[in-house]
């Protein structure tokens, strides 16, 4: 799934049920056209729905076609994507070339529905080693880094300096928290984030996950439950609307643009569009329980190439035309730029921060920002889906520690029993 949707582009449930639809019924034709041995049309699929095809993307990606061919560009939301690659690659029509997130590089090459790069004939790309890692599996490298994103807590300045508020005072939860606290006695409103069920829920609560000192490899801990804690109370105090239960992080970043709120934990693919608002919107990282800022998941997609069993010579050396002219050294930070990602490559990310002065703030998160599928594995989707229920009781109930302690407890048993 694309935990980091662009913004300024429709997105939401009715883009992803049309999208999935389309993607659907496009799995009959799903494969390259081929003549003679040869690929004339490209299948191209990736996670972003809210670029439609009249999009500056779109034409960027169909601007990729080696000549004499055609790219079919295919958007839809990561879980319909991942699901139908897995029946289009068992029926031996996969697309030429897929973006698919990182968190399901793992699952996807262990089912075998990827071809190793070295098979198409790419290299592995100079990508830094917390980007990259994603796509080796047991030693093998199934995938190029797109790019990277990550999180940030963003601020309205304007709203802090009229309750009082410090930002620089903000190191820790308890000054987050009384910060909120002075915010909304001000009669202004806290924090919106997005509590969607699913990855994307996931991948916003990760930092509080991690910065309570919690691991993955048992969600149910004290410190898990904390984190849980944390964001329940959110909700019952009135820190932060009730519809961070559904709300995705498009949704939640809304909210934030109406400039009643303080704070928004969301993504450095806002960065851009924080500049253009009427409010003064700053940037902070996000801190952990005991202070200093909490670990921050990646973001972002890996270029792969599905496994073909007919024709697969001329099916790679298609794709490899197309994610050569997509994420190479020449066209990296264009791509990057056109996500509104970060690149995968230090050095080439340097270029693009000193060039632009709102990424800038964020250099040190994407540097250190870690994995989300760096300690499980496989396991990580199985685990992530538990996590993501047990942080929805945790919204759902609204402060009552009981209900918190007991959602993360029956989410540990249920990640140990995958």
């Amino acid at each position: 799934m694309n935990s980091t949707p662009t913004p300024g582009r429709p997105h939401g449930r009715t883009v992803a049920l049309l999208t999935a639809a389309a993607l659907t019924m496009s799995l009959a034709a799903c494969g390259s056209s081929e003549e003679s041995g040869k690929v004339t049309e490209i299948g191209f699929w990736d996670p972003y729905p809210q670029y439609d095809d009249s999009s500056d993307w779109a034409e960027y990606v169909k601007s990729c076609a080696p000549e004499g061919t055609t790219i079919k560009r295919t958007a839809a939301p990561n879980t319909d994507l991942i699901n139908n690659l897995t029946t289009a690659v068992r029926e031996d029509n996969a697309p030429n070339v897929v973006f698919l997130d990182n968190p399901a590089m793992p699952e996807a090459s262990a089912s075998g529905l990827l071809a190793p790069i070295d098979e198409v004939g790419l290299e592995a790309t100079d990508a830094d080693a917390n980007l990259a890692g994603p796509g080796t599996v047991d030693g093998e490298t199934y995938g190029v880094p797109v790019g990277a994103n990550t999180l940030g807590l963003y601020y309205n300045e304007k709203v802090l300096a009229d309750a009082g508020v410090d930002p620089e005072s903000i190191t820790d939860w308890a000054s987050l928290n009384a910060a909120l606290e002075k915010v909304t006695g001000a009669g202004h409103k806290g924090i919106t984030f997005a509590g969607v069920p699913g990855e994307e829920g996931t991948f916003q609560f990760l930092p509080w996950f991690w910065g309570s000192g919690a691991d993955l490899s048992d969600i149910g801990s004290a410190d898990a439950v904390e984190a849980g804690q944390l964001v329940s109370d959110w909700i019952g105090k009135g820190y932060t609307p009730k519809s961070a239960v559904t709300d995705n992080q498009s949704a939640s970043w809304d909210l934030f643009l109406t400039g009643e709120y303080a704070f928004a934990e969301n993504g450095s693919w806002f960065a851009q569009a924080a500049t253009e608002q009427k409010f003064p919107i700053k940037m902070m990282p996000i801190p952990s329980q005991d202070g200093g800022a909490a670990p921050v998941p990646t973001g972002g997609e890996f270029g792969v190439v599905p496994l073909h069993k007919e024709n697969s010579d001329a099916h790679y050396a298609a794709a490899k035309e197309v994610l050569d002219c997509l994420l190479g050294s020449k066209t990296q930070i264009e791509t990057d730029d056109m996500l509104g990602y970060f690149t995968a490559t230090e050095a080439t990310r340097k270029q693009q921060i000193a060039s632009t002065e709102h990424y800038q703030p964020w250099a040190d998160a994407i540097s250190s920002a870690q994995g989300r599928t760096t300690d499980l594995g496989t396991s990580y989707l199985a685990t992530s889906a538990a996590l993501s229920k047990a942080e929805q009781a945790a919204l759902n109930a609204a402060g009552d520690a009981d209900q918190v302690k007991e959602a993360f407890e029956s989410a540990a048993q249920e990640a140990k029993g995958n």
